[in-house]
């Protein structure tokens, strides 16, 4: 398994941006899909938005065309670049990787929207 640390999460009024990164402790050259998750209080964790080791990109559909998933293999970085922000996308965001069906995760980062 991979280490993940998560980080850039904050309080933003709605309308504003944040952009999550998470640091991974090996090489995600390796990992066959990285993504972002969400956990809102009294809900499933659900998925924001994957990329494969392709470059291959996927949305869930209540961000499209408001977040960016990106990843920096220099830097054994991955990112969610977070605009336009509604106060429905308040919930603890988590960085996840595969790697031959291994899972991990990372301990999560608070964002919250204010309306």
């Amino acid at each position: 398994q991979v280490q993940l640390v998560e980080s850039g999460g904050g309080l933003v009024q709605a309308g504003g941006s944040l952009r999550l990164s998470c640091a991974a402790s090996g090489s995600i050259f390796r990992m066959n899909v990285m993504g972002w998750y969400r956990q809102a209080p009294g809900k499933q964790r659900e998925l924001v938005a994957t990329i494969t080791s392709g470059g291959r990109t996927n949305y869930a559909d209540s961000v499209k065309d408001r977040f960016t998933i990106s990843t920096d293999i220099t830097k054994n970085t991955i990112y969610l670049q977070m605009n336009s922000l509604k106060p429905e996308d308040t919930a603890v965001y988590y960085c996840n990787a595969v790697y031959r069906g291994t899972y991990s995760w990372g301990q999560g980062t608070q964002v919250t929207v204010s309306s």
